[in-house]
């Protein structure tokens, strides 16, 4: 019987709705598979914020610390601006705990509809590694003159060799142990000047020690385009933090919804828990009617258990969600193009994940 001890924090807007499916499905899984769960929920919001005049306590890393990995479910709502919401609970987390590596799946399930013409299923099926530690998310810049016509911004990059070599390696890693045979790398180096060509500097270098698998530089303009037009070329796309944002949302777009996307912010090293949660954020705008997807922290819930080790239970859930999508009358919820609910789906997918 394997044991996890595992941070809860739903958040900010349908986290609230879409967590407890998630934990519905894991707790199905954990009794068909033998995996036992200690979850520990952390009430860590913008709300928490609006009260306290913080996102989580002072001590919430250390709070997080001892913990087997953390399943988030979503930050920001109006009335707290995104970077402070953002930089009060989730950077924090990723950059404490090193979390260098955002992983992003990037699948057309069966049942969707993308909006892409002449795919299927299994035709779309790459991932995207984003940096998650430094690149364009800096603090480092600052304003002078303000209020003045002379007012001027400065924000500022970081790329260290450190922190673009590891990133780098471990798409190439990933994609050697995953049997995927293409790494592409997103990068501007028509356009930035010091940044960009440095980093296509060290992907040549780290490539050099994979020549086992194909590689392509892409600018990232051309990129997008290539996204849409040949989505079913990929395996592996590296980007900086900045880059791999955009890309990872696009990517799920391309298959129909982001409301289905997972992803995961990984310590490959395993000194610190790893963090798991939807891509498609609070959506504030549907937030309390009880219709948001939770697939997306499903398969988030699914992507923790393979960190974990738990790959059977893993592959249980996710197997689940697409027996449950591919289904003629499945409770699909509006995103869709049904009109379930966000439980009505949750149920399902944890009858299947049980065998019932």
């Amino acid at each position: 019987m394997q044991r996890f001890d595992i941070a809860v924090i739903p958040g900010d807007g349908i986290g609230n709705e879409v967590m407890p499916e998630a934990l519905r499905v894991l707790q199905a899984a954990g009794a068909r598979y033998g995996v036992e769960f200690a979850f520990r929920e952390f009430d860590w919001s913008c709300a928490t914020y609006k009260r306290t005049g913080r996102m989580m306590p002072e001590d919430g890393i250390d709070r997080l610390r001892d913990h087997d990995a953390i399943l988030l479910g979503a930050v920001g709502y109006p009335g707290v601006p995104d970077h402070v919401s953002l930089w009060g609970l989730l950077i924090p987390i990723r950059r404490e705990f090193d979390q260098y590596v955002n992983l992003r799946p990037v699948r057309l399930l069966p049942g969707l509809t993308p909006p892409v013409r002449g795919v299927s299923p299994g035709d779309i099926d790459f991932w995207v590694v984003r940096e998650n530690s430094e690149g364009e998310y800096s603090t480092l810049g600052g304003r002078q003159g303000e209020g003045t016509p002379g007012e001027m911004v400065v924000q500022a990059s970081v790329f260290t060799r450190r922190g673009t070599d590891r990133i780098l390696r471990y798409a190439f890693e990933f994609a050697r142990r995953n049997k995927r045979s293409l790494v592409t790398s997103a990068t501007k180096s028509n356009g930035i000047y010091h940044s960009m060509p440095y980093w296509d500097e060290r992907f040549r270098a780290i490539a050099a020690e994979y020549p086992d698998l194909a590689v392509e530089q892409e600018h990232i303009d051309i990129l997008t385009a290539k996204f849409v037009l040949r989505p079913g070329h990929f395996d592996v796309v590296v980007g900086s933090n900045l880059f791999g944002d955009i890309l990872s949302d696009l990517g799920p777009g391309v298959t129909g919804t982001i409301g289905v996307a997972p992803s995961a912010n990984i310590d490959p090293e395993r000194r610190h828990p790893s963090m798991f949660e939807p891509v498609h954020g609070s959506a504030p705008d549907i937030a309390g009617r009880g219709v948001a997807n939770p697939i997306g922290q499903i398969w988030s819930a699914a992507m923790m258990l393979d960190h974990l080790g738990a790959a059977e239970a893993a592959a249980g859930v996710l197997g689940a969600v697409e027996s449950v999508l591919a289904s003629p009358d499945a409770p699909l919820t509006p995103d869709l193009g049904g009109r379930a609910g966000t439980r009505d789906l949750g149920e399902a997918v944890a009858a299947a994940v049980a065998g019932r």
